[in-house]
C-alpha cells in the first residue's frame, strides 16, 4: 500500500460493474472476458477437497494449557507450510463489530455512483474508489468494485479518500482496523513459536508495521464462466486477513497442486493467508499461495481485507536460522518500501512479483 506518484497511465474506459448489471445485465463486455486458459471451471472433485482446507482455534492459542497450545501450534506449523491459508475461528472480536464493518461496507458499494467517484481510485494508485492494478488499455479487468484504504502508520493514509458516507463508515473502520491489527500481532506471535523462534521476532523486525484494508464487492454476473472477480495473485504483505460477507457466494479460490480449490467460509471466522514477506523470510519453508476470486450468475459477494506488512524502511531477507547446506539462500535482501512499490505498480500475474526478490541461479549444461 505505498504511496505510488500519479503517472501519465492510460488505462483506457473501465466499466463500473455495479452499473452494467443496472443498464446491461446480460451483458459481459470483451474486456472482462478471459482468455481460455484463465477462465474458472468447477469440478465436483474441488468441491470436496475445499473442506480440507485448516482451522486454527485461536482461544487454544491465547489460552490453552501447555498440551492444548503445542497441538494447536503444530496445526498452525502444518496449515502455513502446506497450505498457506487457514481459517480461524473463536478470534475474540465482537460478532456486533463484524455486522458493523460489513453493513458500512455494503453501504458504500451501494451509494449512488457519483457518490462513489467522489473519492476515484487515480492510474498508478491503489488508494479509493475503482480498480487497482490496470495499467494498460488493452489489459483484462476483474468483475469487482474496489474501494481501498491505507490505515497505519497515517502518513499513507489520504484523508480525502475517506467517506463521509455513510456517517458511521470512518468510524467503524477505526475499531475494526484496531482489532484486526492486534489479531495480526498475536498470529505472528505464534507463527514465530511454530518455527521455533523467539516469539517477539517478527513485531521487533518489522518497526511501525503498515496496515491497509481493501473492500471488494462482486455483482453477480451473467456469465460466471468467462469471467474472474479477481485475478490469480499472492500477496505482498506478511498476514493478510480476510472476512467475507455473510451469504454471499463462495468466491476464494486457492491454487493447491495445481487445482483450483474454494474455501468455504466458516461463518463468524476469519480466513488468514501468509504473505510474500513470511516466504522470504522463513526462506521458502512458509510459502504464500496464489489466489483468486470467481463470481457467481445470481449471488454478489463481499470481502474485507486487511493486510499487514513491516515498515517501508526495513531491510528484510532470508533468516539465518533458514539457511544451511542443505537449504540455500533462495531470496536477496532488500527494502520493504522498494518491494511495496515494485508491488503496486505491477498487475496481479500469480507469483511474478515475487521475482524482484528471488536469486536465480543458473546450472551449466
Amino acid at each position: 500500500m505505498a504511496p505510488v506518484p500519479i503517472s501519465q497511465i492510460e488505462v483506457g474506459h473501465i466499466d463500473d460493474v455495479q452499473e452494467l448489471r443496472k443498464s446491461i445485465p446480460a451483458a459481459i463486455p470483451e474486456r472482462f472476458i478471459r482468455d481460455m486458459a484463465e477462465r474458472p471451471t468447477l469440478t465436483m472433485e474441488t468441491l470436496l477437497s475445499s473442506t480440507d482446507i485448516p482451522v486454527i482455534d485461536f482461544s487454544q492459542l491465547l489460552k490453552g494449557k501447555t498440551d492444548e497450545l503445542q497441538r494447536e501450534l503444530s496445526k498452525l506449523a502444518a496449515s502455513c507450510e502446506e497450505w498457506g491459508f487457514f481459517q480461524v475461528i473463536n478470534h475474540g472480536i465482537d460478532l456486533g463489530l463484524l455486522e458493523s464493518i460489513e453493513k458500512a461496507a455494503m453501504d458504500f458499494f451501494m451509494l449512488p455512483l457519483e457518490e462513489k467517484q467522489k473519492y476515484a481510485m487515480a492510474p498508478g494508485t491503489i488508494q479509493g474508489y475503482g480498480q487497482a492494478f490496470v495499467f494498460s488499455e488493452d489489459q483484462k479487468l476483474d468483475w469487482c468494485n474496489m474501494f481501498a484504504l491505507g490505515l497505519e502508520p497515517h502518513f499513507i493514509r489520504n484523508p480525502k479518500l475517506w467517506p463521509t458516507k455513510p456517517a458511521e463508515f470512518s468510524d467503524a473502520l477505526e475499531v475494526y482496523s484496531r482489532e484486526i491489527r492486534e489479531l495480526c500481532q498475536n498470529m505472528l506471535r505464534y507463527i514465530a513459536m511454530s518455527l521455533g523462534l523467539n516469539e517477539d521476532v517478527f513485531e521487533n523486525m518489522f518497526g511501525e508495521a503498515v496496515q491497509a484494508v481493501r473492500m471488494n464487492y462482486y455483482p453477480p454476473c451473467s456469465r460466471p464462466d468467462l469471467v474472474l472477480g479477481l485475478s490469480p495473485h499472492s500477496d505482498g504483505s506478511a498476514l493478510t486477513v480476510l472476512q467475507q460477507g455473510r451469504d454471499g457466494s463462495v468466491g476464494l479460490q486457492i491454487l493447491r497442486h495445481n487445482t483450483w480449490v474454494p474455501v468455504r467460509p466458516i461463518p463468524n471466522a476469519f480466513v488468514i493467508n501468509i504473505g510474500d514477506t513470511i516466504e522470504v523470510l522463513t526462506n521458502g519453508k512458509y510459502k504464500s499461495v496464489e489466489h483468486r476470486a470467481v463470481t457467481h450468475k445470481e449471488k454478489d459477494r463481499l470481502s474485507i481485507v486487511t493486510f499487514y506488512a513491516p515498515s517501508y524502511e526495513i531491510e528484510l531477507g532470508p533468516m539465518p536460522e533458514f539457511l544451511d547446506e542443505n537449504n540455500p539462500c533462495k531470496y536477496r535482501r532488500y527494502n520493504h518500501g522498494e518491494y511495496s512499490r515494485h508491488y503496486v505498480t505491477s498487475k496481479l500475474e500469480g507469483k511474478k512479483t515475487l521475482d524482484f526478490a528471488k536469486i536465480h541461479t543458473h546450472s551449466s549444461s
